[in-house]
């Protein structure tokens, strides 16, 4: 068996796919993506061009048009890839405060994620990457050649999100955060577009009671062509 060059990681808040996605990619010199960047470039553009995040068809619109693009990381200040912006190269423009205030509504415009998934699946056809997301391997990419979905008890993935906030200085109250993540998967696995879910073949890997370490190995054993774990 040959090992897998397009990677999909699913799964739902605080599970942990980004990490381990990063991880993964960096151990086989792959390109990570998040394709919540994308969303991102999509919303610095309609702010370049003065147009309201609210102007559904307006935005949609743009998002058809406009090319965005992810390379591996060529700066070693932080980046985890490049993203590029029509040719420009945004991927710090992408983190500022007022596309964080935007990005969450312009993210669920369908005209938006049609776009955003056609140039994600162009990137994936390139091979040698590592996708993370929510609907990587039932949407994105569903011809992957490996698919995982990590998922955790939701009460590991919120005290996970309080250890993330704690370490950072903010204010970690669990059973607030615990509420938040069940509305989140509650939002993610009942909306009409894409819904949060594992893809029919995918592995799914349960990492409540597993380390990031081997949750990054597991995978590992799986692109590297190895026979699928037992769910």
């Amino acid at each position: 068996m040959t090992r897998a060059r397009t990677i999909a990681i699913d799964g739902p808040a605080a599970s942990g796919k980004s990490t381990v996605a990063q991880r993964v990619a960096k151990a086989l010199e792959y390109l990570f993506l998040d394709t919540g960047v994308m969303y991102r470039a999509v919303t610095l553009a309609a702010q370049q061009a003065g147009i309201d995040p609210g102007a559904e068809s307006q935005v949609a619109e743009l998002a058809a048009h406009v090319h965005i693009d992810a390379r591996p990381a060529s700066k070693p200040d932080g980046r985890l890839c490049d993203v590029f912006l029509d040719g420009q190269d945004v991927t710090w423009a992408i983190r500022a405060g007022q596309v964080d205030a935007d990005v969450s509504q312009v993210s669920k415009y369908a005209g938006v994620r049609r776009a955003m998934t056609g140039l994600q699946r162009q990137i994936g056809a390139r091979g040698d990457v590592v996708m993370v997301g929510r609907d990587i391997g039932t949407v994105v990419l569903p011809e992957a050649d490996l698919k995982v979905y990590l998922d955790a008890s939701v009460e590991e993935r919120a005290r996970r999100r309080a250890n993330e906030l704690a370490a950072r200085g903010q204010p970690a109250d669990l059973a607030h955060i615990l509420e938040g993540v069940r509305e989140r998967d509650r939002l993610d696995s009942t909306r009409e577009l894409a819904p949060l879910k594992a893809a029919h073949d995918a592995v799914v890997l349960d990492t409540t009671a597993l380390t990031i370490e081997e949750v990054v190995e597991k995978v590992l054993h799986l692109a590297e062509g190895h026979a699928k774990l037992s769910r």
